[in-house]
């Protein structure tokens, strides 16, 4: 695939989808445009591949989707990995424990899946910022009824985990334990989330393996994102964009900012980039 004039690595919430998690009219053309010049759009998220929306990964311009942060690229027609970085049983052993006891959620990603105990997911809407929010996690989680341990033990491996805190407080002490152990990422795509997953599994380190593995000089790569868990494919990218509505630090390491999730931004950039290829 050395041939293909451009790949676009793009995060999802906050980035490509509208507020209300819709892609818009602008993003639809650009996805268009993208397919009849060749290029390649790449899902690059923290969503499971099964939370991606349906109609995106049937578009002929999406072949590839990096998911859980970077813990698996995929590919989309096969549904299958092509690349893994895992947790072990071990470690999601050890993450859980570092949860019991403490007032937060917690969530498995595997098997391209998010999979909840249901006495934490029943009480999701208490970490939630609006009703909106709470059906829209509710929709991507798998719940399960065993202990958390039991069903840890019925997994190969995992992709991430996810916590949802309250407390500011209960927020600094899970920090700091995480901090402990260098071979974890910790991440935020929410103000009140850490997403964790190996320290080698980050959005740039899959998207320089993705450019590798189809033969396409990271020269010819555009990321775009908004959030702390896009800043390493900003970095990584031949051109980092990040959004209007980015964090500070997303807009300071990219290359160029665009406009906002809910001006299509994504699509609009996309669009002045392929009429000049």
């Amino acid at each position: 695939m050395a041939d293909v004039p451009a790949i676009f690595f793009s995060d999802m919430d906050g980035t490509f989808l509208t507020p209300t998690k819709e892609i818009g009219p602008v993003n639809r053309r650009a996805l268009d445009a993208a397919a009849q010049a060749g290029a390649l759009f790449v899902p690059c998220t923290g969503r499971a591949l099964s939370g991606l929306p349906a109609e995106l990964l049937a578009h002929p311009a999406v072949r590839f989707a990096v998911c859980s942060n970077g813990a698996a690229v995929y590919d989309v027609a096969a549904g299958t990995a092509l690349t893994r970085t895992p947790l072990s049983r071990e470690r999601l052993h050890a993450l859980w424990a570092l949860a019991r006891g403490r007032d937060v959620t917690f969530d498995i990603f595997a098997n391209g899946a998010i999979s909840s105990w249901r006495p934490l997911l029943d009480r999701i809407g208490e970490f939630t910022r609006n009703e909106a929010e709470t059906r829209f996690m509710r929709s991507l989680r798998t719940p399960y009824d065993c202990d958390p341990d039991e069903f840890i033990d019925t997994l190969d491996d995992a992709e991430r985990v996810t916590y949802l805190w309250r407390d500011p407080r209960t927020r600094d002490a899970l920090e700091a334990d995480l901090a402990a152990d260098p071979t974890l990422s910790v991440v935020s795509s929410l103000p009140f989330n850490f997403e964790v997953s190996d320290a080698r599994a980050t959005k740039g380190a899959a998207l320089t393996w993705l450019c590798g593995h189809l033969g396409i000089p990271r020269a010819r790569s555009w990321a775009f994102g908004d959030s702390g868990n896009d800043l390493s494919m900003l970095v990584a990218a031949g051109t980092g964009v990040a959004m209007a509505n980015a964090e500070p630090e997303e807009r300071a390491a990219a290359d160029a900012v665009c406009a906002s999730n809910e001006e299509d931004g994504v699509g609009r950039f996309i669009l002045d980039v392929l009429r000049t290829l």
